[in-house]
């Protein structure tokens, strides 16, 4: 399950770790106009633990994710 959220300067994504059992808390992401936060309770510690990616960052992740194992570098468009 997850919810959107639209707030005045980010969109916000919270996944929900739902099922028998959980797994893991809940994850909320909050996408600025210059970067991507991702956000998780540790419950080991009781902190919020928060990863910023930069927005070229995440357009390589995204790329990443449809890509076998090597190394990689994106080029723009404009690059060519």
């Amino acid at each position: 399950m997850f919810t959107i959220e639209h707030d005045f300067d980010a969109t916000v994504v919270t996944l929900v770790d739902e099922g028998e059992t959980p797994l893991q808390e809940d994850v909320t992401i909050t996408a600025f106009e210059e970067c991507v936060t991702v956000e998780q309770l540790d419950p080991r510690t009781d902190r919020v633990q928060k990863v910023t990616f930069s927005m070229a960052q995440l357009q390589e992740l995204a790329a990443a994710l449809d890509l076998p194992e090597g190394v990689y570098r994106l080029r723009m468009e404009s690059d060519e």
